[in-house]
Formats: C-alpha cells, sequence, structure tokens
C-alpha cells in the first residue's frame, strides 16, 4: 500500500534541487570578483531526468539486460566562453540575484505545498476533528 502516492517524494526532489541552485548561486555570487571565475549552474534537465529514472526500477532475469542506474548527483553546468568582465569573469550579479530570489519563490512554494500535505495527514490522523 502506497500511503503517499510519490507526492512526498517529489517534493523532497524538489526541494533538493532547490537548495542546490541556492548553493551554487551563492558560490556565484561570493566569487563576482575572482579572476577568471566561470559562473555556474544547475541543469534541470538533468535533474529531471534523473528524478525520472530514479522512479523506474528494474528487474533484471538475466546478465545480459540493462543495468538501470542514476546519479544522484545533478548536473552542474560551467558556463563557458561567456565574459562579463575585463578579468574573465563570467557571473552577472544581477542576474544571479533576480535568479536567487526565484528560486526563493521556487522553495517557498515547495515547502507550503509540503506543509499542506502535512496538515491534511494530520487531519486525517486525527479524525477531521
Amino acid at each position: 500500500m502506497n500511503l503517499f502516492n510519490g507526492s512526498f517524494v517529489t517534493l523532497e526532489k524538489g526541494l533538493n534541487y532547490s537548495a542546490l541552485k541556492q548553493k551554487t548561486l551563492a558560490n556565484n555570487i561570493a566569487n563576482a570578483d575572482t579572476p577568471n571565475y566561470k559562473a555556474k549552474d544547475v541543469s534541470f534537465k538533468e535533474v529531471f531526468t534523473d528524478a525520472l529514472n530514479n522512479a523506474m526500477t528494474a528487474n533484471r532475469t538475466d546478465s545480459r539486460h540493462f543495468e538501470f542506474q542514476s546519479s544522484d548527483h545533478p548536473a552542474i553546468v560551467t558556463k563557458q566562453n561567456v565574459s562579463y568582465n575585463q578579468n574573465g569573469n563570467s557571473v552577472d550579479v544581477d542576474k544571479e540575484m533576480s535568479d536567487l530570489a526565484t528560486n526563493q519563490i521556487y522553495f517557498n512554494a515547495l515547502t507550503d505545498r509540503m506543509a499542506g500535505k502535512f496538515n491534511s495527514l494530520t487531519n486525517v490522523i486525527k479524525g477531521g476533528k
């Protein structure tokens, strides 16, 4: 019996993505003045693909069958061939701050949804009282 229908797992993966995005953006902002530092970003496509692959389970009945493997490390992509400063740095602080605010809104939406799930569960446990 699947009590939560995978929704908590999906929300957890979304929160993990948001936390990694936050760390990456904070690292970019911290290195805004570092010469030759290249800005990094978290690839949503890779995170989404990993989430889909993790949802699949496989039972190998023969050694010739393909193995299903998933990585727990989302892809952090370095932005190459971009330079905003004369010292070779590719961090655009305004864009990073904008992405930080967007990520905060995304994180808050996920935590609100998870709180709603827990409130519903509490309501069921209490018998609707």
